[in-house]
């Protein structure tokens, strides 16, 4: 690492999270549907590209599409489990010491977002930092320690699904980020 609060972005895997089963957008496919003129997935890996060495892509469906954005890993479980479960699934195509991971309907989600975050694990040897805005916690905009992801097969096996709930258990702590409350906000339906 650069130096005591910075990530360089090679030790970074970049993590999309594709693999939700879109029942607010009526079954479709939410990274593949266009959002000013471009697939949704393609405004995230766009802004994810620089901060990281590689981008991996969490999805469970249409493969063969995102793998034009990088390597592709689906679930372990079976039907649509949430978050934790992409992380799960993606686990063994991370080779990098940190894991910066975002949804693929945060569109605008900040250029900066690893180098906001990794202070925050750096400085205070936190597992987790995620996103946190005026309004609410994005839990799933944050960057990680790879090797936390260790413990998700059991927390998982156990009926785990919050995330908030692991990130309790592994140390999760919360970054400010104040004045970009549309940075972080969800492209949830069609509309």
């Amino acid at each position: 690492m650069a130096d005591n609060t910075a990530a360089a972005p090679s030790q970074i895997t970049g993590l999309i999270l594709a693999g939700g089963a879109g029942r607010r957008m009526g079954g479709r496919d939410k990274g593949l549907i266009e959002w000013r003129g471009e697939p949704l997935i393609e405004h995230v890996a766009r802004r994810l590209r620089p901060q990281c060495r590689e981008l991996v892509i969490s999805c469970n469906r249409n493969q063969d599409h995102y793998a034009s954005f990088g390597r592709t890993a689906a679930d372990r479980f079976a039907g649509y489990q949430g978050p934790l479960a992409g992380l799960h699934g993606a686990a063994g195509y991370i080779h990098t010491p940190l894991t910066l991971v975002c949804p693929c309907d945060v569109p605008l989600v900040p250029t900066d977002l690893a180098a906001k975050l990794a202070p925050a694990i750096v400085v205070s040897g936190a597992a987790i930092a995620f996103a946190r805005t005026t309004q609410r916690e994005h839990y799933c905009c944050a960057l990680l320690r790879t090797d936390c992801l260790d413990s998700l097969t059991a927390f998982l096996a156990d009926g785990g699904r919050a995330v908030r709930a692991w990130y309790a258990l592994e140390g999760g702590v919360a970054v400010d980020f104040p004045d970009e409350v549309d940075a972080f906000r969800n492209i949830n339906t069609v509309e």
